[in-house]
């Protein structure tokens, strides 16, 4: 039994008549006949019968009718599903960021990701820029929202490793973030080495050690080491304990959303490079939905 034959069926027992099916199925009438018979022959059963010079269903016919749609039906969707897949507009992106990207890139990009493609489905977790990198590298993830391990030019194309290709997304800035009613906060812009003598709330390293070792060496360029009083995994707690008053802290931009009566951030007037924010990806993956993706960015 083929896909062809029930086709002729179902069109057959739609029109009742043979001459008008063959017309549907651009087929002539003999070569209707012979597939028709060739399924009866296949099902051992008759399908058709005349009844007074009337072409009717039999009561096997009519039974295997709505089965012969539903199949018909099944492998139009599967044949729709798999030209869909191709096209990119089913399946899923494994998608892993930084942190310091859900405040602005992630939500932007995925926001147009989605009215796009609805119906993707996203894999979504947050990981620290080396965890994407080796990830990416051996094919568990599709795409990572990362930061390059040192801030640099404004290359738009930029290499984390030799299978990997990244493109700049967004280039930010560092900021200090205070307790609203610190002695700095009323400045609109700080200088690092005004920030000498504070306590720091800092990332710890282990969280994110590129992010960590950058700002510590910045600060040390101008003369001093933080004094790391607290530290946290997350940008937000970082924010809720220099609220608190635990201490200061330098984060990259865009920061969170808080309330400027119990924090505030500051701009640095430092010579500082921004810091890339990057889509990578692998060459070697050929998922349908990663390019999708590659093409939206």
């Amino acid at each position: 039994m083929e896909l062809r034959q029930l086709r002729s069926f179902v069109v057959v027992a739609e029109e009742m008549n043979v001459g008008r099916a063959a017309i549907r199925l651009h087929l002539t009438q003999p070569s209707l006949s012979r597939q028709i018979a060739a399924l009866e022959h296949d099902l051992g059963v008759e399908l058709f019968a005349r009844v007074k010079r009337r072409f009717v269903l039999t009561a096997a016919g009519a039974t295997f009718l709505a089965d012969a749609q539903d199949l018909l039906r099944r492998s139009d969707e599967a044949v729709r599903t798999a030209q869909r897949t191709q096209r990119g507009e089913l399946g899923t992106l494994r998608l892993r960021f930084v942190q310091s990207a859900t405040f602005d890139a992630l939500p932007r990009l995925l926001g147009a990701f989605r009215q796009a493609y609805p119906e993707v489905v996203l894999d979504l977790e947050s990981w620290t820029t080396l965890r994407q990198t080796e990830a990416l590298c051996d094919g568990r993830i599709d795409v990572g929202l990362l930061r390059p391990s040192t801030p640099g030019g404004a290359s738009s194309v930029v290499q984390l490793a030799p299978k990997l290709t990244s493109r700049v997304v967004a280039e930010d800035s560092l900021v200090a973030v205070l307790p609203a009613r610190h002695r700095l906060a009323r400045r609109k812009r700080l200088r690092l080495e005004e920030l000498a003598e504070e306590p720091f709330v800092f990332y710890s390293r282990p969280s994110g050690p590129a992010v960590h070792d950058t700002i510590v060496g910045y600060c040390r360029a101008v003369g001093f080491t933080p004094r790391i009083e607290q530290e946290a995994a997350d940008v937000q707690t970082i924010v809720s304990l220099v609220a608190a008053g635990l201490g200061i802290s330098l984060l990259i931009s865009p920061t969170p959303p808080s309330n400027p009566d119990t924090v505030v951030y500051r701009e640095l007037s430092d010579d500082l490079p921004p810091w890339p924010l990057s889509v990578a990806w692998s060459p070697d993956n050929r998922s349908p939905v990663l390019s999708r993706f590659l093409e939206l960015i």
